[in-house]
């Protein structure tokens, strides 16, 4: 069942954890309902953010940890909202690897969170007549900061890495927390600035591959290292039993998701 109204924005305790594990600035966020068009499953009720290019679902709107993401970068299209009996607004993502059924809470909040969605996946505002001047007004500083930050990645990838970046690195899946610096580097930046987190993702000693420095307060502060394997179009982390996944923001999840949020990426405060 869909709440009546949206809710006032997360307290900002949550807000900022939700930053330090996702990594990405909040473009808009509300409840919308979930399902996978070809599963036919029932829709599940999320609290919904849209940060950089993905969508961060939580199963409750105080938890600072995601349940599910999605990466909507690759996005081909949006179907048009149309409402249902029930006055429920219905549209559909189009994505490379399938399709996403959303449902928001009348035909309004649909359309707001499809021009969102595709403000920043196309990097254009869309020609929607029915939108409102307020929420246009939204979209095109939303556009603004995109726009920003995806020059932003791309002048630290070009300036910093010095053309030394392992041979998988792409300008638009590189971590936040990814800093082209050596084992004692991240070791002093993550024990002279605990507040900006405590997870660094750095190259590898070869340089061909990576690694995860993590600091953790225990019994007295820890530091680890772990290497991260580059094979092919995925990364092997070297653990007891490896864990293989598709992408370097994925290993940064796996890492804060195993932890339950205790590990959070580290991002230098501007």
């Amino acid at each position: 069942e869909q709440p009546e109204k949206t809710p006032q924005p997360a307290p900002r305790r949550i807000f900022q954890e939700r930053q330090r594990i996702t990594g990405l600035p909040l473009y808009f966020q509300g409840y919308l309902s979930v399902r996978h068009s070809r599963c036919q499953q029932e829709f599940r009720l999320y609290w919904t953010e849209l940060r950089g290019t993905m969508l961060f679902f939580y199963d409750d709107k105080k938890a600072p940890t995601y349940s599910q993401k999605l990466d909507i970068s690759a996005l081909t299209s949006a179907t048009n909202v149309y409402p249902d009996k029930n006055g429920f607004a219905h549209f559909i993502l189009m994505l490379s690897n399938g399709e996403l059924e959303l449902q928001a809470n009348d035909c309004e909040d649909g359309k707001e969170w499809r021009g969102f969605i595709l403000t920043v996946t196309k990097l254009s505002v869309p020609p929607d007549q029915s939108l409102l001047p307020g929420q246009l007004t939204r979209m095109h500083e939303v556009l603004k900061k995109e726009k920003k930050r995806r020059i932003t990645l791309t002048d630290c990838s070009s300036t910093s890495l010095n053309g030394k970046s392992p041979p998988n690195s792409t300008l638009t899946t590189m971590p936040v927390c990814f800093y082209p610096v050596s084992r004692q580097e991240a070791m002093e930046m993550l024990e002279r600035s605990p507040s900006c987190g405590n997870l660094i993702l750095r190259p590898g000693s070869d340089s061909k591959n990576y690694a995860i420095t993590i600091r953790q307060e225990l019994h007295a502060p820890c530091l680890k290292h772990y290497k991260v394997m580059s094979k092919g179009t995925s990364y092997i982390i070297e653990l007891e039993k490896q864990v293989t996944l598709p992408s370097l923001q994925d290993v940064v999840s796996y890492f804060v998701t195993q932890t339950q949020g205790s590990l959070k990426p580290f991002v230098i405060q501007t």
